[in-house]
């Protein structure tokens, strides 16, 4: 078992049940005296991230699969072992699984009705159900693979990756803001916009592996503490989305057109700053005198009249400023009252 957990560790799980995969389905095949070229073909395309993905697109691979064969057979028999052949056969399968609405298959069966047409002479019909079973047993061997042969377990990356992505999200509202206000700035509007970018695709990356974790406690055993982990964190991940989304909206505003007072800079530099220790806290605690700070940023939104208004809008750059560190704000009370939360049934849970 350690063997295996090293392994695990230094090439991956998915290469290595990918592995275990073809080599039960080439033993089976090779048992039944069958070719096993078609089977670890299936095998190795088909291993899923997750079981449930395994179980659910083995129902679509399988007819998509005879029907790769099918047009195999078919045009083999009219036409022969010739290059159009294979273009046909292509062509065909994919067109059909696109109209049949089998699209996770395509593949499988266009891979299996091309790979047919030049081991397939005569005995077509036994062929069929020959090169049929083959690919059954590797979407077969690589579900059962799947679902019982190193479980993965998402939820440690979905930890780690939040509270990175927390810590990422502090220094750019930091970077932002001093940006912004034109004080010892290292970045430029570009390079934040792409920085903001990539905090995105992290938030969608972990959305997937979110989405994986819960398709996985569909077919295995989990406790109610790894449930309830999983629950707070994802709501941690929702609050983290917001956020992002009131610091890219400091994205929209030009840096030329910010006009803020000596006295507003130094509030707006001091609140960033306040907002990246917040979010590098481990429990995102919240100081007195960061309240104290907004509550000074509300008073000035409020009082705010511009003298002008620029290209129709309402609100001067600076008066945005105030509003989405204001929104900023909010959010990180209820990320503070949420792992309050997460840390009071820990001790309930410790004392059960």
């Amino acid at each position: 078992m350690d063997t295996i957990r090293k392994a695990k560790y230094l090439v991956g799980g998915r290469i290595i049940k990918t592995g275990i995969a073809v080599f039960l389905t080439v033993m089976i095949c090779e048992w039944l005296n069958w070719p096993a070229m078609f089977a670890a073909i299936t095998a190795i395309i088909t291993i899923e991230p997750t079981a449930a993905n395994s179980i659910k697109k083995a129902f679509v691979r399988f007819p998509a699969a005879a029907i790769g064969a099918a047009y195999s057979i078919a045009f083999n028999v009219v036409l022969g072992d010739h290059s159009y052949t294979y273009a046909l056969v292509a062509i065909a399968t994919i067109m059909t699984c696109h109209k049949l609405r089998l699209n996770e298959g395509t593949l499988v069966a266009t891979l299996t009705g091309v790979a047919m047409i030049s081991t397939v002479h005569d005995h077509f019909i036994a062929s069929f159900f020959i090169r049929l079973g083959a690919t059954s047993i590797g979407l077969f061997v690589s579900t059962l693979v799947n679902l019982f042969v190193m479980s993965p377990n998402y939820s440690p990356a979905i930890l780690n990756k939040i509270r990175d992505l927390f810590l990422e999200t502090g220094d750019f509202i930091e970077s932002r803001g001093l940006e912004l206000v034109d004080l010892h700035s290292k970045t430029n509007r570009n390079e934040s916009r792409s920085w903001f970018q990539k905090l995105m695709k992290n938030i969608e990356s972990i959305e997937v592996l979110c989405s994986y974790q819960k398709e996985e406690w569909k077919y295995h055993r989990f406790s109610r503490q790894d449930m309830r982990t999983f629950h707070y964190e994802y709501k941690k991940l929702n609050i983290l989305r917001q956020i992002l989304y009131h610091a890219g909206n400091l994205l929209t505003i030009s840096n030329q057109k910010v006009k803020v007072s000596e006295k507003n800079k130094d509030l707006v530099v001091a609140i960033v700053c306040s907002v990246k220790d917040i979010l590098h806290h481990q429990q995102y605690e919240i100081e007195t005198s960061h309240f104290e700070k907004i509550n000074r940023v509300t008073e000035l939104f409020w009082d705010r009249k511009p003298d002008h208004y620029d290209h129709h809008h309402c609100f001067a750059p600076e008066t945005v400023i105030f509003y989405e560190l204001i929104s900023i704000s909010d959010l990180l009370e209820e990320l503070h009252h949420i792992q309050s939360l997460e840390l009071r049934h820990q001790k309930l849970y410790q004392t059960e």
